[in-house]
């Protein structure tokens, strides 16, 4: 009979205090309720809730209430794309805007075997970016990717990775977040705005003249201008040539300044064209790709 009373008493004080709670939670949601505009959660819903910052808000939900209250455009979400934009005009009864895809460009082309000098000082810091970046003569030239792959662990996407000791960023996943041109310490990558399936950027970041990227690169630019002489839409600035993306139109504009580079400077980024794999069509791949089972300890130098 103990045990009964016991039991009951228990139940009956749990069933009271979770009365009592439910009270308590139901009063503080009344009065601590916070209204949120309708027309900022239907925003909210609208975009894909990716919160990349890629916008320069601090998640969705800000960017949402910035639009609601007219201080931001309607075509700064990278991931929502274009049905993203006219979502948004059809919820505010804006107008649609043109939104261009922004992607990570990396300004630099030189694998790991191209940099000067070819043997390397040993580094034995911490492998980041940031950390070697600190470090005088890690690598030649001081302007170059440093292939630690700080941009790769910041990247949310998979869509950067380091080949060769050089970034490389794959387009079929980029979604322009920034991310990565925010974890590089060097600031070689920046968003470019994709008028077209690929663009034309300038693959090096070195300021220095002529003389002095010779000795450290074989590919980078040496500041001799011939394309901004050839093409309108590129001007030099600081010893780099520029290239005006808001009058880039087609691939026929650089054509002559291509062609003048006399370095590898101005590249193509992005996804192929048709043309592009037609001219690999023809290209015959090994039947097996034979290993050479060669190991870090082959590669090291042995002292004593």
């Amino acid at each position: 009979m103990t045990i009964v009373f016991t039991l009951t008493l228990s139940a009956t004080l749990l069933l009271l205090l979770a009365v009592a709670m439910a009270a308590v939670l139901g009063w503080a949601n009344q009065a601590f309720h916070v209204a949120v505009d309708p027309l900022v959660e239907a925003i909210n819903e609208a975009l894909p809730g990716a919160n990349c910052g890629g916008c320069g808000y601090v998640g969705c939900s800000e960017y949402a209430a910035a639009v609601a209250s007219g201080e931001a455009a309607l075509n700064l979400c990278g991931p929502g794309g274009a049905s993203c934009v006219n979502a948004l005009a059809a919820i505010t009864g804006q107008e649609a805007t043109a939104a261009l895809p922004y992607r990570a460009v990396v300004h630099c082309a030189a694998t790991q075997d191209q940099r000067l000098p070819r043997e390397k000082p040993l580094y034995l810091g911490e492998p980041t970016c940031a950390a070697a970046n600190l470090v005088a003569g890690y690598q030649g030239c001081t302007y170059g990717c440093l292939g630690l792959g700080d941009c790769v662990r910041a990247c949310d996407y998979d869509a950067i990775h380091v080949v060769d000791g050089l970034a490389v960023v794959d387009y079929d996943n980029c979604i322009g977040c920034k991310a990565c041109a925010a974890a590089c310490p060097r600031n070689i990558i920046s968003m470019v705005p994709f008028k077209a399936e690929r663009m034309l950027v300038v693959a090096c970041s070195n300021r220095d003249g002529g003389l002095a990227v010779k000795a450290v690169c074989p590919i980078g630019c040496i500041s001799c201008s011939m394309c901004a002489k050839k093409s309108q839409l590129m001007r030099m600035d600081n010893s780099l040539p520029v290239i005006d993306y808001d009058a880039y139109r087609d691939e026929g504009d650089f054509a002559e300044a291509i062609e003048k580079c006399p370095r590898e400077s101005l590249i193509y980024v992005g996804k192929p064209t048709p043309e592009d794999l037609a001219k690999l069509a023809g290209e015959e791949l090994p039947d097996r790709i034979k290993a050479d089972f060669q190991t870090t300890v082959d590669r090291t130098d042995w002292w004593g």
